[in-house]
């Protein structure tokens, strides 16, 4: 079976490229703070390793020690990936029922994490997010439910894609999918499946994982996490419908290869409540599984479709929404203590479908809504195409226009001081650090003036946004007070003041 762990609390985590790899025994190799290690054994091949081998390795640094589970990879070769978050020495033990594989010892150095490694994203502040090493985090992910499934050509054109794209977050399947615009044969299967279709419940194929953990290697080198979506309801194959010990063994399977990659986020479900298959009772377990396993506590979600999951579980870390309920989320906030994203607000394209048919200009404005309430917001895209490579199925390439305002209403956010929180406000939701800058997104109104309430001990500058032009237009002189300003009377602006030196 998918190599047991046994956790004791540690606040590891990390990714980059698989740099520092060696066989066991060895000594001092060198790996950046969260970055990934890994040991390889050779072990047996005979019989069937995935259920009758055991193997997990004991981290130990000064007082510290982390277990880890390790993973049969097939042909005889067995892994264990281990996140270092502390520089300095770190020396390892193997545990196995094997003898060829127990008693391994070896060590390693963990040395200062490269430019542009900051560490694994965590919850931060209550609804904020932030690196390991206190860099800020901003949300700005999208969808490509089943890119990774798609050959190799496509796959790095998406990659190519997502390099110049705002995005800093991705949700993808680990299963292939099955539903419109995605009706596909993925290159390789998770479970080893015959010409009749059946499938090999008892054996991985570590091939469809290696592949799937290449793209996620390859995204946190590109600075972007990958939201690991672990189950899903548009299945043809049979993935839904496993049974309990399966799943649970496919959960720890995707853990041990998964886990040591600072960019990873678990997605227990997309639409879980459209997985009629399982219970209540099942997804909880499922959490406490992913949780249990994973030694470096990844961020944890599930979205839904009709029906929403209890956010407020200790398991859950942030809430995962379908809907464009914007008015809502002071309600989410206090009645979760999470941050809130609004991971699905509909899609922007021209598709028969009322989810994903709404244009650049309503996208935009729904992410500029969602920001100023202060939950976060997700893109995707949805235009017909010949070869049906829509990008939130199948990614490729961007068609639409939200992309740039996106990243304009990105630039804006990151340069804004860090701890923005949505402000009272009885007309214009506004994200605020009081007393330093205030954010006001008028919406659909169009006030040719409007006296905005400021604290009378300091004194502002004042600009007005355009988010979709991307244009911000200061305005003549400061403010304090009662600051009555004459706007365009367009509809869909901003109002930011920064108060001055």
């Amino acid at each position: 079976m998918p190599l047991r762990i046994t956790r004791r609390r540690a606040l590891v985590a990390g990714l980059a490229p698989l740099a520092a790899q060696s066989s066991a025994q060895t000594a001092g190799r060198a790996v950046e703070r969260w970055g990934v290690s890994e040991t390889v054994l050779r072990g047996p091949e005979a019989g069937n390793p995935f259920l009758e081998v055991s193997l997990e390795a004991e981290f130990r640094h000064e007082h510290r020690a982390v277990s880890v589970a390790g993973f049969y990879d097939g042909a005889g070769v067995y892994k264990i990936r281990f996140m270092p978050d502390a520089e300095g020495d770190w020396q390892y033990t193997t545990h196995s029922n094997r003898p060829e594989l127990d008693g391994k010892t070896g060590s390693l150095v963990c040395s200062r994490p490269s430019p542009g490694n900051h560490g694994p994203v965590t919850v931060r502040n209550t609804y904020h997010f932030g690196y390991a090493d206190g860099t800020p985090y901003f949300q700005f992910g999208t969808t490509c439910y089943a890119w990774t499934h798609q050959g190799d050509a496509l796959e790095n054109q998406t990659l190519a894609t997502l390099r110049t794209a705002p995005f800093n977050k991705i949700r993808m399947c680990v299963f292939p999918k099955w539903y419109a615009y995605n009706r596909n044969e993925p290159p390789a299967y998770p479970f080893p499946r015959s010409e009749a279709g059946e499938n090999d419940l008892t054996r991985f194929t570590p091939e469809f994982f290696a592949r799937f953990e290449r793209r996620v290697a390859q995204l946190g080198e590109l600075g972007i996490e990958a939201d690991a979506i672990l189950f899903h309801p548009y299945d043809k194959w049979g993935y839904m419908s496993l049974p309990a010990e399966v799943n649970a063994r496919y959960l720890r399977y995707v853990v041990a290869r998964l886990s040591a990659y600072r960019n990873v986020w678990w997605s227990l479900a997309n639409e879980w409540d459209l997985v009629k298959s399982k219970t209540l009772a099942e997804w909880d377990e499922f959490f406490r599984i992913v949780q249990a396993a994973d030694p470096y506590q990844h961020l944890r979600s599930i979205h839904h479709s009709r029906v929403m999951y209890d956010h407020s579980k200790p398991w859950v870390t942030h809430a995962s929404i379908q809907g464009d309920e914007f008015e809502k989320v002071a309600q989410w906030r206090d009645a979760f203590r999470k941050p809130i994203i609004f991971d699905e607000c509909k899609y922007e394209g021209n598709i028969p479908r009322r989810w994903g048919d709404i244009s650049a200009r309503e996208l935009v404005r729904r992410f500029w809504l969602g920001t100023a309430h202060g939950a976060w917001v997700g893109h995707g895209e949805t235009y017909l195409d010949a070869n049906e490579v829509l990008w939130w199925s199948k990614g490729g390439v961007l068609h639409g226009e939200s992309a740039p305002r996106i990243a304009f209403l990105r630039r804006i956010l990151e340069s804004a001081p860090p701890g923005m929180e949505p402000a009272a406000n009885p007309y214009y939701p506004c994200l605020s650090k009081p007393g330093e800058e205030y954010l006001y997104y008028l919406d659909y109104h169009r006030p040719a003036e409007y006296t905005f309430e400021l604290p009378q001990n300091a004194r502002f500058r004042a600009e007005v946004i355009d988010p979709w032009e991307m244009r911000e237009s200061p305005v003549e002189g400061t403010f304090t007070g009662k600051a009555e300003l004459k706007l365009p009377g367009t509809p869909y602006l901003a109002v930011r003041f920064r108060k001055t030196a």
